[in-house]
């Protein structure tokens, strides 16, 4: 199996999951996103550094 097999799905997995919440919410999705600008960049790269994470420990705990 190459990168690519592997790379497009997940890549079009993530973009259905990512547009889920402004499809289904807008307005929850447009406060939402209206706070995160307000946040200092500290808190932004906690909260990607805290997806990245949990996103590693879903991929281990599936293989």
């Amino acid at each position: 199996m190459n990168l690519g097999e592997i790379f497009i799905p997940a890549l079009a997995l993530m973009l259905v999951l990512e547009g889920m919440l402004p499809f289904l919410a807008p307005t929850a999705w447009r406060e939402a996103f209206q706070r995160m600008t307000s946040m200092r960049d500290g808190q932004i790269r906690f909260m990607g550094l805290i997806s990245m994470l949990g996103g590693l420990i879903l991929l281990l705990l599936t293989r």
